[in-house]
Parts: C-alpha cells; sequence; structure tokens
C-alpha cells in the first residue's frame, strides 16, 4: 500500500496579549449567524431550489474515506454502508437489534455456539443469493493480516479470531466459524457474550461479494463496480460533493423501503452544513458536529431540532509513547487543568453532560468510576511532581483535530487553560478528515481530539478500545492489569462480577493512568420536519437506518 504525501501542517500558535474569552468574542464564527440568516432568507424568498432530484436530502459529514466495511472506522462511513449491505442482524429506527439476513439463531446451552439460519430470499444486487458462504469469506478477510481492517477486534469474540489475525494460528479452519449449509452458518465463541447479536449488526461483520473484490481489487466499491446486498445501491460517488443512493430492487425486505433516491451531501464545515439545511438544499443534518454552536441557541429554539442522549464520549488522546506524556503524572496535570463545565457552556453550548468517566452513562447496570475533576491545584502539584514545577522546561506540544469550527474552539480553550493553570504553550494542528485520522494510527500526533459512540450497548464496547494492541487504542498505552482484568471479565458469567471487574479496568484507565481525558458526553441533534419526514428516532445507539425513513408529504 503506497503511503500518501501529508499535506503541510497548519500550526496556530496560542494568542500571546489576550485571552480566550478576547479571541472567542471576535473571532469570525461568532460573526457566522447574521449570515447564515441573510442567507437563509435569501433562498427561502425564492430560490430554494433544490439542485438534486432525490427524494431525500441529508448532510452526512466530511468525505467519506472508504465505503469498504473491512476498512471503516467512523460514523460517517458506516451511515453509507448500512444503506448498502446488510448483515445477519441490523437495527431499526429505535436503535433496537432485529433480524437480518438471519431470520434466526440458535444458542447453545453454554451460551459459546450460535447457529444463525438465513434468509433464502436474501440477493446480491446482481441477482445472485447470499449465502453462509458469503459471510465465511467476509469475515475470513477482515482478519486476514494482509487486509489490515482497522477495526479487525470487533471480530475477536470468535473463537482463535485474534490469534489468527495476529498471525499465531495460521490455519483459518481454527477459527470458530463453520459454514454448515448454504444458508446456515455457525458461530463459537471465546466466553458468553449476551450482545453478540447486537455486535453482529456492526459494520465490520457486513458482508461483502468475494468474486467481485477479487475481480476489482480495491476499485470494488466504486459506482460502476459495486455489488450489495443492502436496501440501496451505489448511484453515484461525486468526491468532495455527495454519495447518490438508489432503492436496490433485489433487497430482500424492499417493501420496508419507501424512498427511491438518497443524497448524502459531502462537508466538513458546519456554516456551509447549516446554510444547506437552512435554505432547502438538504433535508436533513444528521451529523451533530456541523452544529456550530454559535447558533445553537438559535436552532434550537426552532420546532425542526431534535435533541436525545446516546452512548458517545468526546475525549483527548495523550500519545504515551512520547515524552513527557509518557509519564502518567503529567497526563493527569492535563486532564485536572481542563474546565469541563466551562467547555461545554461556552464552546459546544449543547447541554452536554461532562465527563469524568470513559463510559456514558445508560449501560444497564453499569456505573463508571469517576477521573480528575476540573482541580488546577492538584494539576499543578502533579506537573511538579513530574519534573515541571510552574510548567519550567515543558516541551511545546501541540493539539490535533479534524478541521471543523467546533472542534477548533475546543482546542483554543483548553489551550488557554494550559496556559493559564499549568505555565505550558500548546500549539494547534488542523488537519483534514483523511490526514487527521491517518495521524492518530501511526501515532504522529502530542494530544488528539477524539470521540467515541458505542457499537453495543455494554460497557465492553468503551473498555475495549484501550486494550494493549487494539486498533483503536491509538495512544500506544499498555497495562497488563487492564488487559487482565477485562479478559477475566469476558469470562465471567455472574453479571454483577463481571460489572466489577470493568469497572476497576476503568479505574485504572481514568484514576491511575490516563491516557485519554474525558471531556464531555455526547447529545445527539438532528435537523428536520417531523411533520415531512418519518421513520428518524433519537436512540441511545445514534443509529439511523435509511431503510427505515419515508416522506409523510411532499416539500411545498
Amino acid at each position: 500500500m503506497s503511503k500518501r504525501l501529508r499535506p503541510a501542517r497548519r500550526l496556530l500558535s496560542p494568542p500571546s496579549k489576550f485571552d480566550s474569552r478576547t479571541a472567542r468574542v471576535f473571532s469570525p464564527a461568532t460573526l457566522l449567524l447574521p449570515w447564515l440568516l441573510i442567507a437563509a432568507l435569501f433562498f427561502q424568498a425564492g430560490c430554494n431550489s433544490r439542485s438534486s432530484d432525490a427524494d431525500l436530502v441529508f448532510v452526512n459529514g466530511a468525505e467519506p474515506q472508504t465505503l469498504d466495511p473491512a476498512h471503516i472506522n467512523g460514523q460517517l462511513e458506516g451511515r453509507l454502508a448500512y444503506a448498502l449491505f446488510e448483515g445477519l442482524t441490523r437495527r431499526n429506527a429505535q436503535g433496537e437489534v432485529e433480524p437480518g439476513i438471519a431470520s434466526s439463531w440458535d444458542i447453545s446451552a453454554d451460551a459459546l455456539t450460535y447457529t444463525f439460519h438465513l434468509r433464502p430470499e436474501a440477493r446480491w444486487s446482481n441477482g445472485d443469493p447470499v449465502t453462509a458462504q458469503d459471510f465465511y469469506d467476509s469475515w475470513k478477510r477482515v482478519l486476514e493480516p494482509s487486509t489490515a481492517s482497522v477495526y479487525a477486534e470487533i471480530l475477536f469474540f470468535i473463537k482463535n479470531a485474534e490469534a489468527y489475525q495476529s498471525g499465531k494460528e495460521k490455519d483459518f479452519k481454527q477459527v470458530g466459524i463453520r459454514v454448515l449449509g448454504s444458508h446456515k452458518l455457525q458461530v463459537q465463541l471465546n466466553s458468553p457474550a449476551p450482545f453478540f447479536p447486537e455486535v453482529i449488526s456492526f459494520v465490520t461483520y457486513l458482508p461483502v461479494p468475494r468474486s467481485t473484490v477479487e475481480r476489482h481489487g480495491s476499485a470494488w466499491i466504486k459506482p460502476a463496480h459495486m455489488v450489495n446486498n443492502g436496501p440501496f445501491r451505489l448511484l453515484a460517488w461525486k468526491i468532495n460533493d455527495r454519495v447518490q443512493l438508489q432503492r436496490n430492487e433485489s433487497y430482500w425486505d424492499q417493501a420496508r423501503v419507501r424512498l427511491n433516491r438518497i443524497d448524502a451531501l459531502s462537508t466538513s464545515q458546519g456554516n456551509t452544513a447549516v446554510n444547506l439545511y437552512l435554505t432547502g438544499q438538504a433535508d436533513l443534518l444528521l451529523d451533530k458536529g456541523l452544529i456550530p454552536p454559535q447558533i445553537l441557541g438559535e436552532l434550537s429554539q426552532r420546532p425542526d431540532f431534535h435533541r436525545f442522549t446516546f452512548l458517545g464520549t468526546y475525549f483527548y488522546r495523550f500519545n504515551t509513547t512520547r515524552a513527557p506524556l509518557n509519564n502518567p503524572l503529567v497526563r493527569k496535570a492535563l486532564s485536572a487543568a481542563i474546565d469541563r463545565q466551562r467547555i461545554v457552556e461556552n464552546c459546544t453550548r449543547g447541554g452536554e453532560p461532562v465527563a469524568r468517566s470513559f463510559t456514558p452513562p445508560g449501560i444497564p447496570g453499569y456505573t463508571p468510576p469517576q477521573g480528575p475533576g476540573f482541580n488546577p491545584d492538584q494539576a499543578r502539584a502533579w506537573l511538579a511532581e513530574a519534573g515541571y514545577p510552574e510548567g519550567k522546561n515543558f516541551p511545546r506540544l501541540s493539539i490535533l483535530y479534524n478541521s471543523s469550527q467546533a472542534h477548533a474552539s475546543i482546542a483554543v480553550e483548553i489551550q488557554a487553560m494550559w496556559k493559564r493553570e499549568l505555565g505550558i504553550t500548546i500549539d494547534l494542528q488542523a488537519q483534514e478528515w483523511a490526514t487527521y485520522l491517518k495521524a492518530m494510527d501511526s501515532l504522529d500526533y502530542d494530544i488528539a481530539r477524539s470521540s467515541w459512540v458505542g457499537d453495543y450497548l455494554d460497557a465492553n464496547t468503551f473498555l475495549d478500545c484501550f486494550v494493549t494492541g487494539r486498533g483503536n487504542n491509538r495512544t500506544g498505552w499498555s497495562h497488563p492489569d487492564y488487559d487482565q482484568l477485562l479478559a477475566q471479565a469476558n469470562l465471567q458469567t455472574d453479571p454483577q462480577q463481571r460489572l466489577q471487574l470493568m469497572a476497576r479496568a476503568e479505574s485504572i484507565l481514568i484514576q491511575e493512568q490516563s491516557p485519554i481525558a474525558p471531556i464531555y458526553f455526547y447529545v445527539g441533534m438532528l435537523c428536520f420536519d417531523a411533520n415531512r419526514i418519518g421513520g428518524i428516532e433519537g436512540n441511545l445507539m445514534d443509529d439511523h437506518p435509511m431503510r427505515e425513513w419515508f416522506l409523510k408529504k411532499k416539500q411545498p
């Protein structure tokens, strides 16, 4: 795989003669609202003709990096993949798991073996039947070390899957996946996982057509080549503009699909996204990160603004392979010097709860331990103990974030906090989405903004991220006690003991080691006219499958 040249980085120095509050008052983002309102009024006065003949147009977020389920690790790409492919199970508008390609399944008495019965009527878009072999081949492809799937770890619930992906096991026949017939698939697990039917709805478990992948290589995801089994097919992919989806007439449950065409617009700029929505160029604003905080107060008063809670955490990662961030005292000092309440009040402005744990509230039975809150005196003491009293001799580090007004404003605020409370100077480093992801994957950063949305309703979907060697770790951090506690928890059949082991593991992550600094828990935000569009509901998983969407009446 060739390595792309990285664009020149844009470094922003901290303000020297005024604090972040002064910078915020006179920032361009603060002046955004009047221009957005003027633009909206102008288009509504007679220029709101749509540039698309799609039934529904929505703003998805930044330009997708791939539509290959084996390589997807972002929410915006996942939304599109769920429209194109369907797994053994799927989620509905309420975020609940229901049968997908598998019409039913049996579970052994020891809860280690699942036998899935596939629908004979399920078809690929070329008319071929979807078979158990397709899932076998697709999951094998994810686990092949040569595939370098960034999310292969979510298959590690399967017996010997991790050993095969790491190269320790060479024979794939030892992995717990068996084809028992054209429409019968058996899966053996390492340990009981009552949430496994939820897990297999995840994007990495989606099947892909082996013959198409082998014939076209990486180009198989292009519209001219793609074969898929989901409710929509890929009509067009216009880079930095839109992805166009057309109803898939070969889909087994096509009666459920009530839209013929959907366009997903690509933009990483909040002012552009809101303008597209306010002027009628888009019917739905789906990415919560694209609403500029400066106009959130105005938008939230509108009847087409919808708020809900879901399992998502905004946090900062520390690259623990770089000094001085390899010192837990430094990491804890940086975390304790963040005034999270100030950030949610002055930057995000969405009513987000501040986060002192990585795992958000809402997971049944689990109470996460709390890490350090805003405590400047303790932060200064930890930094002095690490050898940097009052910030003296502390090296100049940088905060990495993907280009976004919202991420930039938070970074500016934290930059000022660390200067004010700890006496250290931090630069800001903005990169486009693809470059930003590569920088985190290769640990080419000091401190990076991050977020995590749960893949299933269990604390493991958060805590497993920081097991040694996990593709989503992206901090270089490793702790044997943490790994062992989570391994023991996932072997535990007693639910209460399992939750206790997980809480002990999270206390290491949040209280003792701090390779991350949680900042706030997400609040979901959607903009759409509920009198005109149906099938979209707020839910804990922040999942909004397009097969559920429908129009209640035509747009005037």
